[in-house]
């Protein structure tokens, strides 16, 4: 469920994860309108729906529709997977999660000891900060257009940046600190068409330079990071293993996610 949906991969992943572990699983993608989430989810509860990722902009009313929530989606105070069950409405955050697997396990980029600087604080940002800080990273830096936000969603996750020896500080867009290995673009300026909304300056020689957003909203960030000396990278393979963590929540097993990535790439690329 989401606005816009339309470009949505999801449905092709979990169908070739039901594929592939003989789960019956059907699974489809609902655009909702921008004023409808909480009446869109009951009537979907009504219709016999067992369980719904949650996309752009719904993640943040997601978690407050819940009856009860995971920590990880406690700390995010974001939701992007619902399961309905015992006439409740389970919520929880498998972004990070994804995130992070996609970066070390497919990318091949170990979080541990590097600076990272995550933009943006709505909620893939905030879905991503818990895992991403448990990484054990030297430093995080949150930077959004307004401080605030990126204020307040560290001063959430501090005692987790303590208790992982992890530096953790946030940012204007216009005064980010340092230089990074990492940069992650959580904010929608892909999807809208816009330009990155950060300095190259904040890229260390060789950074990861990752986009939330895959397909063709994507590409204008892929190649500021080329022209810019990083290494691009789209959020395709964190879609994938986010959904496959959601699979195993509601499933009980774990789809082959780089086979199904290693396929998905494939076909977007024909």
């Amino acid at each position: 469920m989401g606005n816009p949906v339309d470009h949505s991969k999801s449905p092709w992943i979990h169908a070739r994860f039901a594929q592939l572990t003989g789960e019956p699983v059907e699974y489809g993608k609902r655009l909702i309108g921008l004023d409808e989430f909480p009446q869109a989810v009951r009537a979907f509860i009504a219709e016999g729906g067992k369980g719904c990722n949650i996309t752009v902009p719904f993640k943040f009313q997601a978690a407050s529709l819940v009856t009860a929530r995971s920590a990880r989606a406690e700390l995010a105070e974001a939701c992007n997977i619902l399961t309905f069950r015992d006439g409740g409405i389970l919520g929880d955050n498998t972004d990070g999660i994804g995130f992070v697997a996609d970066v070390e396990r497919n990318a091949g980029v170990p979080l541990a000891g590097r600076d990272v600087l995550l933009l943006g604080a709505g909620g893939a940002a905030a879905g991503v900060l818990g895992p991403v800080l448990e990484a054990r990273p030297r430093r995080v830096v949150v930077a959004n257009r307004t401080f605030g936000k990126a204020r307040a969603l560290v001063e959430r996750h501090a005692s987790l940046a303590a208790s992982m020896g992890v530096e953790l500080s946030a940012a204007g867009l216009d005064a980010v600190p340092g230089t990074f290995d990492v940069m992650v673009n959580g904010t929608a300026s892909s999807l809208g068409g816009g330009g990155v909304p950060v300095d190259a300056r904040v890229l260390k020689p060789g950074a990861l330079a990752y986009d939330m957003m895959y397909g063709p909203a994507a590409e204008g960030f892929l190649r500021w990071a080329r022209e810019h000396g990083a290494t691009g990278r789209d959020g395709l393979g964190m879609l994938v293993e986010q959904a496959a963590e959601a699979f195993l929540i509601w499933r009980g097993m774990r789809p082959p996610s780089a086979q199904v990535l290693a396929e998905l790439r494939e076909e977007l690329a024909r």
